[in-house]
């Protein structure tokens, strides 16, 4: 079994850097792998269209250099996708749309080991993490303990009961979703508001206080300042899809305007 390095840096109280992609292309890995920056990279599986193949193919690519993947998984088939996902290679899972403690407690069993101690429902697979063994071994299930749980603070029934959700056994980080949040409470497209910012840092100050570390999503190195401030340590920077767009934008209207005087 491979190592999860971001399991290790977890562990190390260690800050991690990931950035998000839309793509299936493995390349894309390898380009970020190229810059020696990151951590892990994040396969935003609940908004870009893949296969089982691509899954397998996207943890090739990140092995190549020392970075882990992560992947984010829908609300509903979560189970299939988060254990094809993790016998792929992925070594943590970014659980999205969850809306009570007992979703969180079944987020956590989809990872872990079907054993007396784990409580999980993961059964044995040979799946490509193994190695070509068929699991089940000691290591296979240690392999599963070591998976990365993180859950998306992104609907009321969350935020109404953080503390709850913070105190479930194998919960290893949280991210914040202001945009599911503010639309959750009557107030779509509001994710700036200050009563939505307010909840926020709420979030992310109760989750501190708790020994869960909290992660945030930022545009630009500008924009970590105000977490840091707050005492985060772990960030995902940036979005393919995003990126590409920006520069096609500022670019394409800067060669019109050229053009056309």
């Amino acid at each position: 079994m491979r190592s999860n390095k971001l399991r290790e840096l977890l562990n190390a109280g260690q800050p991690s850097i990931g950035t998000h992609i839309h793509t299936t292309w493995p390349s894309v890995v390898e380009a970020i792998g190229h810059t020696g920056a990151y951590d892990y990279v994040e396969f935003v599986a609940e908004y870009g269209p893949f296969d089982l193949y691509a899954l397998d193919d996207l943890c090739r690519a990140a092995e190549l250099y020392d970075m882990a993947s992560m992947i984010k998984v829908d609300q509903e088939p979560r189970s299939f996708i988060a254990q094809r996902a993790i016998g792929s290679g992925f070594g943590s899972v970014l659980f999205a749309d969850c809306r009570s403690v007992e979703d969180v407690r079944e987020c956590v069993r989809i990872v872990r080991a079907d054993t007396p101690e784990d409580g999980g429902t993961h059964g044995v697979a040979t799946r490509r993490f193994t190695y070509m063994g068929y699991g089940g071994t000691p290591e296979y299930v240690q392999a599963l303990r070591d998976i990365v749980v993180v859950i998306m603070i992104e609907k009321k029934g969350t935020v109404d009961r953080l503390e709850e959700v913070l105190s479930v056994k194998g919960v290893d980080m949280i991210q914040w979703g202001g945009a599911d949040y503010s639309m959750s409470v009557g107030r779509a497209g509001q994710r700036g508001s200050p009563e939505i910012k307010a909840t926020e840092r709420k979030v992310f100050e109760t989750a501190l206080k708790m020994g869960v570390p909290p992660r945030a999503e930022i545009g630009s190195v500008d924009q970590a300042k105000y977490y840091l401030d707050m005492g985060v340590r772990h960030f995902s920077i940036g979005t393919d899809i995003s990126i590409l767009y920006g520069w096609w934008k500022e670019n394409g209207d800067g060669l019109r305007k050229a053009i056309e005087g």
